[in-house]
């Protein structure tokens, strides 16, 4: 008897498991650290600001995928690879922020927030 307990409540915990997908969390990112990473790795590197702050100004590798316009940005986001790292920014974070749960709502699986944005960037530079 008690084996057919462990035996129902294992399948339970089983499919209960098998249901619940990990949502993916946004991970924030220095600008030491985006540095080294730029640095060192090939990285999508999308700048999230209108592009008429992009054309000012943006970190270099940067592409410009405007989040304020709804479907400008799903196609942006659709030629990026869902399964690679994506590091965005906008110029001081909220619009990032915005973007970052548009990227988890479309399946991305790693996004990394550079939340200080592109006017602690250039200010720093």
């Amino acid at each position: 008897m008690r084996f057919q307990i462990l035996l129902v409540v294992l399948a339970l915990l089983f499919c209960f498991g098998c249901d619940q997908k990990a949502s993916p969390e946004v991970i924030p990112v220095t600008k030491s650290e985006l540095l080294v990473v730029l640095e060192h790795e090939d990285v999508q590197l999308v700048d999230v600001r209108r592009p008429e702050e992009y054309d000012l100004g943006h970190i270099s590798g940067a592409i410009n995928i405007n989040i304020l316009d709804s479907e400008g940005f799903e196609k942006g986001a659709a030629s990026l690879d869902k399964q690679k790292p994506v590091y965005i920014y906008c110029q001081a974070g909220k619009r990032s922020k915005k973007a970052s749960e548009k990227l988890k709502a479309m399946g991305f699986t790693a996004i990394y927030d550079y939340s200080d944005g592109y006017g602690s960037w250039e200010q720093e530079n």
